[in-house]
C-alpha cells in the first residue's frame, strides 16, 4: 500500500468501529497518524490499541461531538501530540427517530440533529481554523440519505440532507485557500450499529440488499479508500461534492 499520507494527521469521529475503524485503518496504513474520537471509551482505546499494534500512530480521546468542547478537544489534542492537523473524517451519527412524523417527540427529533448535524458543524468549526495552516481536507459521511429520502425517517434524512449542505457551504468558504471540503453518500454497509439498528432477519436483510442494483450492502473497507482518496492530494480538484458510494442505490 502506498504511503500518500506519510506524516499527515486526521482526526476520524466516530472511529472505533464500522466505516470509522476501516478508515482510521486505511489512513495509518498509508502513513498518517490518526485521533480517533468516540464515545465509548472502551472500544475505542481498543480499537486505537488495533491500529498501534499493526504498526500505525494512532491515539484515542473520549469524546461526544454534539459537545461542541469536546469537538474541539480533538483538534487540540491533535496539534498537542502531532504537531498539525491534516484534515479530518466526520462519521458520528445514528438514528435515533423512526416512523411516522406525527408520532416523533421533540426529544427525539433534537437528538436526532445533534447526532447527525450538529456534530458535524461542531467538528467543523474548529477544524477548519486548523486544517487552513497546513492546506488539507475533510470528509464529512451524509450517508445515501442526505440526497435522497425514505418515509418513516424524516428526522435522519432531514440531518443528512443538512449535512451535504453544510459541506457544500464550508467547502465555498474555503475554497481559495487551499481546504478542500467534501461529503460521500454511502449507501447500507454492514457495520455494529447498521446491524442494531434494523431487523437482522434473513428476509429483512434480503430486502435492505434488494434496494442496490448490485444486490448487497457494503463492507466498510470497500468505503475506506475512497475517504483516503478524498483526504489525499490526489484529489485537489474535487471539492464541495456529495459523491456516492451506493452500489447504485441513488441511481433509481
Amino acid at each position: 500500500m502506498s504511503a500518500r499520507l506519510e506524516n499527515k494527521v486526521f482526526i476520524v469521529t466516530g472511529g472505533s468501529s464500522g466505516i470509522g475503524l476501516a478508515v482510521a485503518r486505511r489512513l495509518t496504513a498509508e502513513g498518517a497518524a490518526v485521533v480517533i474520537g468516540s464515545r465509548r471509551k472502551d472500544v475505542g482505546e481498543a480499537a486505537a490499541e488495533s491500529l498501534r499494534a499493526a504498526g500505525g500512530t494512532a491515539i484515542f480521546v473520549p469524546a461526544d461531538v454534539t459537545v461542541e468542547d469536546d469537538a474541539a478537544l480533538l483538534v487540540t489534542t491533535a496539534i498537542a501530540e502531532f504537531g498539525r492537523l491534516d484534515g479530518a473524517f466526520n462519521n458520528a451519527g445514528g438514528v435515533n427517530a423512526s416512523g411516522p412524523i406525527s408520532t416523533v417527540d421533540a426529544d427525539a427529533w433534537n437528538a436526532e440533529l445533534a447526532q447527525n448535524v450538529t456534530s458535524v458543524f461542531n467538528c467543523l468549526k474548529h477544524q477548519i481554523p486548523a486544517v487552513l495552516e497546513t492546506g488539507g481536507a475533510i470528509v464529512n459521511n451524509a450517508s445515501n440519505m442526505g440526497v435522497v429520502a425514505l418515509p418513516e425517517a424524516a428526522p435522519y434524512v432531514a440531518a443528512k440532507h443538512a449535512v451535504v449542505g453544510l459541506t457544500r457551504s464550508v467547502a465555498l468558504e474555503v475554497a481559495d485557500r487551499g481546504v478542500r471540503v467534501n461529503a460521500i453518500t454511502t449507501g447500507g454497509v454492514d457495520t455494529p450499529l447498521a446491524r442494531g439498528s434494523m431487523a437482522t432477519t434473513a428476509e429483512a436483510l434480503a430486502h435492505i440488499e434488494s434496494l442496490h442494483p448490485v444486490n448487497r450492502i457494503a463492507q466498510p473497507e470497500e468505503i475506506a479508500p475512497f475517504v483516503a482518496f478524498l483526504l489525499s492530494d490526489e484529489a485537489s480538484f474535487i471539492t464541495g461534492a456529495a459523491l456516492a458510494i451506493d452500489g447504485g442505490f441513488t441511481t433509481r
